[in-house]
Parts: C-alpha cells; sequence; structure tokens
C-alpha cells in the first residue's frame, strides 16, 4: 500500500540554514496493516505524513501510495486516501451535516450520495444527534469524530491519522480508538498513525515504526521492539539490615540478567522472563537468609524501547501545538 525509498525533505530557513527534517526514509506498509509512527517533536514523523498525502513535495527520493507515484500523479494519490490532520478539518460556524455533504461532494458524489454518505457516517461514529449543531458548539471528541467522517467520505482504501486523539480526556480517546477500530475491520483499511500517547501505538498497532532525526531507527511490532530492544526488568527490595549484596548476587544468576544496579535496600535489572524469574528468586533469597520486601515483574514500555534506542524519552516530549509541523519544531 506504501513504498518509500531514499524519501527526504528538506526547509530552507534562512538563506544559510536549511532543516533537514526527512533524512532518507524506506519505508513498506502493506493492505491491511495498522502502523504507528513514533518520535519526538521534529523527527520527522509528520513531514512523512504530508509527503506520503501529497502535501508537500519530497526533495528527494520515491514514494508510492497505493502503487501511484506521490509527485507524478498527486491527484490520483488523493482519490484513494483519507487524512486527518492534527488541526480540526471543519469548519466552526457551519453545520456537522453540512460539512460531510460538501466534502462528498468535493470527491465527486452526487448531492443524493454525499447525503446517504453523510447519513452512513455521522451514524458509523455515533454523531447522528449533533448533525444540524455548528462545528463550534461540538465538544472537543466529538470533533475529532467528524474529523474522522471527514476523512472517510469517499470510502479510503487508506487512512492517515496524524495525532488524531491529542487534547483528548482519555473517555474521549478511548471513544474515538472504538469507532475507528471497527470502521476498520468493516472495511479492511490500512491505517497509518502518529501519536505522541504510547499506549494508543501499543494497543492498537500491529507494526511500530521509530523515527527520530528525520530517519527509521526501528521497525517491528510493538512486543518485538520491547523484546529485542528493551527487555523485562526485575525490582526488588531487601529487608532492612539484610544483605543486599547476596541478593544482587541471586538476580545477577537469573536468567539473562544484565544491568544489575543496587541502591541500598533496592536491586534493580534486566532480565529474560521477569514473570517467570520472581518466583524463583523470591524461594532463592528465602533460603540464602535474606527474605525480600518486595519483588515485581515489569514488562518494558515503548517508551524504554526509545530510551534503549536514543538515551531520551518519549514521554518527556509533550506534543507541539495544534497546527505545528515537524519541520516547524525543528527549525
Amino acid at each position: 500500500m506504501i513504498q518509500t525509498r531514499g524519501l527526504t525533505k528538506d526547509f530552507a530557513v534562512s538563506r544559510t540554514e536549511t532543516v533537514h527534517a526527512v533524512r532518507g526514509i524506506d519505508l513498506d506498509i502493506a493492505p491491511g496493516e495498522l502502523v504507528a509512527v513514533l518520535g519526538p517533536n521534529g523527527a520527522g514523523k509528520s513531514t512523512t505524513m504530508r509527503m506520503l498525502t501529497t502535501l508537500i513535495r519530497p526533495t528527494s527520493g520515491t514514494a508510492t501510495v497505493g502503487g501511484i507515484d506521490v509527485v507524478a500523479d498527486p491527484a490520483n494519490v488523493r482519490r484513494h486516501i483519507g487524512y486527518v490532520g492534527q488541526g480540526n478539518g471543519a469548519g466552526h460556524q457551519q453545520r456537522a451535516c453540512d460539512e460531510l455533504t460538501t466534502q462528498g461532494q468535493v470527491y465527486g458524489l452526487d448531492r443524493a450520495s454525499a447525503r446517504r454518505r453523510t447519513g452512513e457516517l455521522l451514524d458509523a461514529l455515533d454523531l447522528t444527534a449533533l448533525a444540524t449543531r455548528k462545528v463550534a458548539d461540538l465538544s472537543g471528541g466529538q470533533r475529532r469524530r467528524l474529523d474522522v467522517a471527514l476523512g472517510l467520505v469517499h470510502a479510503p482504501r487508506l487512512l492517515f491519522l496524524d495525532e488524531p486523539t491529542t487534547g483528548l480526556d482519555p473517555h474521549n480517546r478511548a471513544n474515538l480508538w472504538e469507532h475507528i477500530a471497527r470502521l476498520r475491520s468493516e472495511h479492511d483499511m490500512t491505517i497509518v498513525l502518529t501519536t505522541h500517547y504510547l499506549d494508543e501505538a501499543d494497543t492498537m498497532a500491529e507494526r511500530v515504526v521509530v523515527v527520530d532525526h528525520g530517519q527509521v531507527i526501528a521497525d517491528d511490532t510493538a512486543d518485538g521492539l520491547k523484546r529485542t530492544l528493551a527487555g523485562d526488568r526485575v525490582v526488588v527490595r531487601v529487608a532492612p539490615g539484610g544483605n543486599a549484596a547476596r541478593v544482587a548476587g541471586l538476580v545477577g544468576a537469573l536468567p539473562g540478567a544484565r544491568d544489575v544496579t543496587v541502591d541500598g535496600n533496592r536491586i534493580d535489572a534486566r532480565v529474560s522472563d521477569a514473570a517467570g524469574a520472581v518466583p524463583e528468586l523470591v524461594l532463592a533469597a528465602s533460603a540464602a537468609g535474606a527474605p525480600l520486601l518486595e519483588a515485581l515483574a515489569v514488562r518494558p514500555t515503548l517508551d524504554d524501547v526509545f530510551l534503549a534506542l536514543t538515551g531520551r524519552s518519549l514521554r518527556d516530549e509533550g506534543a507541539h501545538p495544534t497546527g505545528t509541523t515537524d519541520e516547524e519544531a525543528a527549525a
């Protein structure tokens, strides 16, 4: 569905300074996949999305979407994709139903077909009761569902979602994803997602692509990335006066143990299988006369993956203001 080779984008921010926002991205996305693209502000995520959706032209390299070259035939690319950007797409003084009908007509539907499609999407995204309200009167979650409806009005095979839930509370985030997941299963859509919410990438995406400094630095399933790049952890606390050094030795003997650290009565280490290691460690410590106060099996997160790859935390990268692009953040 998507293939890029050596895709780059440069922005001249002055006569003497150029920002290299994307630096040679190779990407393959198969039909029906849901792929999350992660990275800090300025990493090149949104710039890559804008090139794939024909909103900006690549500096070099190639990209095809649905087998169509994004530079040679951008209009044909647009016919086959839906795009939900970071900002709200509907006019604030327009009625929700009117915005959807107009969008359908822009994509070539006759008025009757556009109205019928509007009704289908309003129903699918739980917006029917709000059809005649002005967009300005909708809540943040309702507006984002309307944005998704606008992106789906022409029944695209491929949907791009650029930070679709930024600014929404947890309830509205979960609600929006419930609707997206149902629509995807019903229509077998391919979805490419950028997000700052790591739990979304972890639970929703079949593949996670990590981008930093305009390049792909990791590409695998979420579980695969966590297993190979971060690994499980065990965290134990020894009773006051207990033998922390002896327990640290026991931790170091666990299968796959590495990076064992001791901080007072607390021992932390990476291991192959934390869930299996904890019971074994509790028994061994008790037998050695150093009973534990606490023993935790800690599964890695995607943030741990990013830390392992870059030494930085994705959680520290707050979402940039709505409408600010990667290249602007980098500049």
